[in-house]
């Protein structure tokens, strides 16, 4: 059974007088102990998909349309409350992009982590298990820095310390929404080396959420690509970066910056993703592709097994 498995999710939000889809017929697993990174530009529904997870949106606007999200075989979309607030830090944590907005500058970060302990382990909220967590997550002289408010504290230390406060009711998925967005690419690198340890030191599963697809070799074990509310490709993480299959994952790629292209023009994927309630019919990708032909723009394709454990959603993903 899959820690975590969604099945056919289809998520609207009020646009105006009209609901427009926002994630559209959507599935995907992660397994115990698994990374799994979910890709896309922004707009494309990556964050409205992990907050779904633990029924984090906010109804309405949004409205859960179709489809199952399964915890360990319990759909969360039929739920109580009470159930919820036991999934919700202690079946599944989340770190945010922004942790400044996340953190409350009124409260100092021990409160924060105590708070979070008081909720979900309160036999363990004490300082004792403050310093732990800070200690555990890389924060130097914790036993001081609890004391800190969140604006004492750098970019790189904020971002650890909302991790700190993810981490204490010990969940069994932890959901990471670009967690290294705001950060330069030295704290970039150390947060991605800290996930990489907490998740084995663990034994959690990661939902790593990015638009970056360079960081990703040595951290998830597979790539869902996503664009506009759909999944467009699914595969391991190595066979996905040695030979992408469907264009938009192909233009992904391309558009990375590499050091050995010194002098070249980095490539870019042209126009934008489509707004909400104005998805091209047919593929929705076919408006931006460079291999598109006529019958795209007329049928939605299907996601397909197209290898052993691998995804597209093109018919012609084969003869590119």
């Amino acid at each position: 059974m899959h820690l975590l498995e969604i099945k056919n999710l289809k998520l609207e939000i009020d646009v105006g007088t009209e609901a427009a889809p926002v994630v559209d017929d959507l599935s995907l697993t992660v397994d115990n102990g698994e990374t799994l990174a979910l890709v896309g530009e922004s707009g494309c529904g990556k964050t409205t998909t992990a907050l779904s997870i633990a029924r984090l949106l906010r109804t309405p606007p949004v409205q859960y349309v179709g489809g199952q999200i399964l915890l360990n075989g319990r759909n969360v979309l039929t739920m109580s409350e009470k159930e919820l607030g036991k999934v919700r830090g202690r079946i599944v944590g989340y770190v945010f992009q922004e942790p400044r907005a996340a953190l409350n500058p009124v409260y100092r970060v021990g409160t924060h982590i105590k708070d979070a302990l008081k909720l979900h382990r309160p036999e363990a909220a004490n300082d004792e298990e403050v310093i732990r967590l800070l200690d555990l997550v890389g924060i130097s002289s914790p036993e001081h820095r609890l004391k800190d408010h969140p604006h004492e504290l750098s970019g790189g230390m904020q971002q650890r310390a909302l991790l700190a406060i993810a981490l204490a009711p010990q969940p069994k998925l932890l959901v990471a929404d670009e967690p290294t967005a705001a950060l330069d690419v030295t704290i970039q690198a150390q947060i991605l080396d800290l996930l990489r340890d907490l998740k084995q030191s663990l034994g959690m599963a990661l939902l790593f959420i990015t638009h970056n697809l360079a960081i990703l070799n040595n951290l998830a074990d597979r790539v869902a690509v996503m664009y506009a509310g759909q999944i467009v490709e699914i595969a391991a993480t190595r066979a996905l970066l040695r030979q992408p299959l469907h264009p938009y994952t192909k233009a992904l790629i391309n558009s990375v910056p590499k050091l050995t292209d010194s002098g070249h023009r980095l490539e870019t994927i042209p126009g934008n993703v489509p707004r909400l309630g104005a998805f091209p019919p047919g593929c929705r990708f076919h408006p931006r592709c460079p291999s598109a032909r006529p019958e795209c723009a007329n049928t939605m394709p299907a996601l397909t097994e197209v290898e052993p454990a691998r995804w597209v959603r093109c018919p012609y993903a084969k003869s590119r």
